[in-house]
């Protein structure tokens, strides 16, 4: 009986033109179906879709310059995405001009002179190229000379004011310092940064022109400054420390290599020959912030890495 209704359903389909369901139904081609012509045509272009695709492409590389710095992969994606936004989402995109302080310190390089600079700060400022204080003014926030060669002091004074510049000065001359991207707190974290370095004023490792060398952060950005409230500077666990120490609050010791990069020669100390030294003179040079302005890095970050 079964077979029969089918047959009367082919017949009516041959004499109306009707075809039936599930006739239809095996007829639909699907894009995802191989035909035995396919398999015949497998690696053959289609001319048609090609020259759409091209007058495609051709349309957007007219109307949206592909920018010529990216790779490859990333000219392809320029094409069939779109440019890259310069502030996807409404962040701006990362890069060493936006975010200098993401990176390693610049020791080629040497920023240009801020109007507002005394003859002090003026002996700062080239050092502090592709820092967040490159164009800001400085303030002295901290002169263990005028304010006391105390650590309770010295945390008053700088304590959650943002990234500050150390200068010091040994009884023998040597003028040095070091770039505290993050500043104090006072909490006894161990806070890191990959920008952070260390400096010295002239000497004989400045090459011709520069107005003295820098030191980079090696190892990472962990330990940069360990910010302890019982004491005061300390770049790394041994690079520059200054404790201010009671009993000799004015002993310097330095000690390259761990935290911070040795000279040239191999010279692991900041003061050259010597291990630690007695200062002359300390100072911390904060920037100059409006009132109301957000100050980065004035409150504790205990999972921050750089």
């Amino acid at each position: 009986m079964k077979l029969e209704v089918v047959l009367l359903l082919l017949s009516l389909g041959s004499t109306t033109g009707f075809t039936p369901l599930f006739t239809q139904s095996r007829s639909v081609r699907t894009s995802s179906e191989l035909h035995l012509g396919d398999f015949f045509n497998f690696g053959k272009k289609d001319t048609t879709d090609n020259e759409e695709k091209e007058s495609e492409v051709s349309k957007v590389e007219t109307e949206k310059e592909v920018y010529s710095d990216d790779d490859p992969v990333e000219k392809l994606f320029n094409i069939f995405f779109g440019q890259k936004e310069e502030a996807p989402m409404g962040m701006a995109r990362f890069g060493a001009e936006r975010f200098p302080e993401q990176y390693p310190a610049v020791k080629d390089e040497w920023a240009d002179p801020v109007e507002t600079d005394d003859k002090e700060m003026q002996i700062i400022r080239p050092f502090l190229k592709n820092t967040n204080l490159e164009k800001r003014g400085l303030k002295l926030s901290y002169d263990a000379n005028r304010d006391g060669w105390n650590p309770i002091v010295f945390h008053q004074l700088v304590d959650k004011k943002g990234g500050a510049v150390v200068l010091c000065e040994t009884r023998m001359g040597i003028v040095c310092g070091g770039y505290n991207p993050k500043g104090w707190v006072g909490y006894g974290e161990a806070r890191g940064s990959i920008a952070a370095f260390l400096f010295v004023v002239g000497g004989k490792f400045a090459k011709e022109g520069a107005p003295g060398t820098k030191l980079q952060k090696v190892g990472g950005p962990g330990l940069a400054q360990l910010d302890n409230p019982e004491t005061a500077v300390s770049f790394g666990a041994d690079s520059l420390i200054i404790p201010l120490q009671e009993d000799n609050p004015k002993m310097a010791r330095s000690k390259l290599g761990s935290y911070y990069e040795r000279f040239e020669d191999g010279t692991n100390s900041l003061f050259g020959k010597d291990a630690s030294v007695v200062l002359k003179s300390l100072k911390v040079y904060h920037g100059v912030y409006e009132e109301g302005e957000y100050i980065p890095f004035t409150d504790a970050e205990p999972f921050a890495l750089y």
